[in-house]
């Protein structure tokens, strides 16, 4: 069975990282010919290991070939879908993305809430997200495919060490510059705290990290992370967005518990008391209290890693992710098709179109209202003057300020 995963980038991250996964399984375990088709031009190559062997294949390439099965992974990788040759047409939706994107970037947003309208089959990673895009395509089959855990590194421990001593392990995981991480909160909360504890970040990017920690590590292997996850007693994670949601859970499998909040994806496996703690929304004073909890009850502590490392023992690994995966890949291959490549490709144009134009204009618009911003006070000197060649050379340090400046006024004229 012939099969392309559509990927955006060769970046490491938790959506191509869970790509790369089924990816190596599909082809060492179940004979799949497994391909990674990049739908654009990027410089480098694969940054994970395990994918010795699954070639990656420009799209121009994949565009002379025929699949049984093609899928995207990612909502603009759509685009490229269609102007693949396959039987069937799919979409791995690892969670909905136009949520990932605020306001300042609704052109995006639209698109990428679009996609699910497009004639494919879904298969995605989390009851959650089936349930939802079950409301909203009733007349499309979706398929679940529960993330697996590599328990080859993040092994269970035989007994959970009790720890009566010393100040609260605290984990925070995730970018700091990513909205909906919710590191500054996570930080924010640990600061708050009154008992003893140690702070760790563990992210690949330092961009916009501040607060209150003990230390940074990152990038780490997966090997490095399980070792962290062992010598930590909470994975603090506060995020707003989630997909399936596995940071917690590959603790779990090293000993620790958590702290979250309610978060799409938590509800697929942290039971709140039992083996983990949720808390709410924007609530770093109630947050930094549960903290305080487990820093002074260890015998509560202990009940919740206990219980979270029971949790790990009944979460599928890799290769049995890997087999429902190719369950679903052939029962889609064995089912009819959603629709034709003329309309799915039709749509992706159509989508592509309205919203390329959509942003177009949207541009238009802030440039006029920042040029009536700027003429409704700037004297006719200074338009003389930057008319002049010499003085545009002068001035010309000055750049980075001025487009600082207005970029600051078209937002403020988009706000109005």
């Amino acid at each position: 069975m012939k099969v392309a995963f559509v990927v955006p980038d060769t970046h490491l991250s938790g959506g191509i990282g869970t790509v790369a996964e089924h990816a190596r399984r599909l082809r060492l375990n179940h004979d799949f010919d497994v391909s990674l088709v990049l739908d654009r031009e990027m410089p480098g190559q694969w940054t994970y290991e395990q994918l010795e062997g699954v070639p990656l294949v420009p799209l121009a390439e994949a565009q002379e070939q025929e699949y049984d099965v093609v899928v995207a992974t990612w909502w603009e990788t759509t685009y490229a879908l269609f102007t693949l040759r396959s039987a069937r047409y799919a979409y791995f939706v690892q969670s909905l993305e136009d949520r990932f994107f605020p306001k300042e970037h609704l052109p995006q947003q639209i698109g990428a809430g679009m996609t699910y309208g497009l004639p494919v089959t879904f298969i995605t990673e989390a009851r959650w997200i089936k349930n939802t895009l079950h409301e909203l395509r009733p007349d499309t089959s979706c398929y679940l495919v529960r993330n697996g855990i590599d328990k080859t590194n993040f092994t269970i421990p035989d007994e959970v060490d009790v720890r009566l001593d010393g100040p609260l392990r605290i984990v925070v995981e995730g970018r700091p510059s990513v909205w909906f991480k919710g590191v500054p909160e996570a930080l924010e909360s640990a600061a708050r705290t009154e008992a003893p504890n140690d702070v760790t970040v563990v992210s690949a990017d330092r961009t916009g990290l501040s607060g209150k920690y003990d230390r940074v590590v990152g990038p780490l292997t997966h090997r490095e992370l399980a070792k962290i996850y062992a010598e930590t007693d909470v994975l603090l994670k506060l995020s707003r967005v989630e997909g399936m949601f596995g940071p917690p859970l590959e603790a779990f499998h090293r000993g620790a518990t958590c702290v979250v909040t309610p978060v799409t994806g938590h509800e697929e496996y942290v039971v709140h008391g039992w083996n983990g703690i949720v808390v709410d929304w924007d609530d770093t004073r109630g947050t930094a209290r549960m903290l305080d909890l487990l820093a002074r009850d260890r015998r509560y502590l202990h009940f919740l890693r206990t219980n979270a490392v029971a949790t790990a023992r009944g979460w599928p690994s890799w290769d049995q992710s890997a087999q429902f995966m190719a369950v679903a890949l052939e029962t889609i291959r064995a089912r009819p098709a959603e629709g034709t490549q003329a309309e799915g490709l039709r749509l992706a144009s159509d989508f592509r179109t309205s919203l390329e134009t959509y942003a177009l204009e949207r541009r238009a618009r802030r440039e006029l209202a920042f040029a009536a911003a700027t003429l409704s006070w700037a004297p006719p000197l200074f338009h003389r003057l930057v008319a002049k060649r010499w003085f545009r050379v002068l001035a010309r340090p000055a750049r980075p300020l001025y487009r600082r400046f207005r970029v600051e006024l078209e937002r403020r004229a988009l706000d109005q």
